[in-house]
């Protein structure tokens, strides 16, 4: 029996075979599997699915039109604040409580913030409503996003060490 053991998985096909022994799991080894997913991991994913962004944007860059009409524009504006006003009261909570998530929260709550303070900005009219966008940008989207990434780093820094 031990004999005909040792031929068996000297041999490459026997690789892929499953002997099933009362009471015992085995696991299957497949030549090469482990090095394959080691070069394909998640990281490397995110990485290719960024690089084939890149010729979307130019396609974007040419065939949006320079208006459009935005059927529940102030619905988007509003759930956009109101989605930063709850990862800031979740931020703060988090962070007076010393809870580790309050890196996460700080993370994506900043994130929010740049990307309504660049909405803002890239969607106002010429003139006043420019200038606004700008005043609130400068004078408290990107300070407030400045004040939660710092967070985040903060937390991660302390998980880390």
């Amino acid at each position: 029996m031990e004999e005909s053991r040792k031929h068996e998985e000297t041999e490459p096909m026997s690789l892929l075979m499953i002997r099933q022994e009362p009471g015992v799991t085995r696991r299957v080894a497949v030549p090469g599997a482990r090095r394959w997913y080691h070069r394909c991991r998640t990281e490397h994913v995110l990485v290719g699915c960024g690089l084939a962004l890149l010729p979307w944007l130019v396609v974007l860059a040419k065939g949006l039109p320079d208006t459009a009409v935005a059927t529940h524009w102030n619905t988007a504006w509003v759930g956009l604040d109101a989605l930063e006003a709850t990862g800031l009261i979740a931020t703060g909570l988090l962070a007076a409580r010393g809870h580790p998530l309050h890196a996460l929260t700080a993370s994506a709550t900043a994130t929010l913030l740049v990307a309504d303070a660049w909405f803002d900005t890239m969607t106002a009219a010429p003139g006043g409503d420019r200038l606004s966008a700008l005043a609130m940008a400068f004078g408290a989207e990107l300070p407030l996003a400045a004040l939660c990434g710092a967070l985040a780093v903060r937390g991660l820094a302390r998980r880390t060490a």
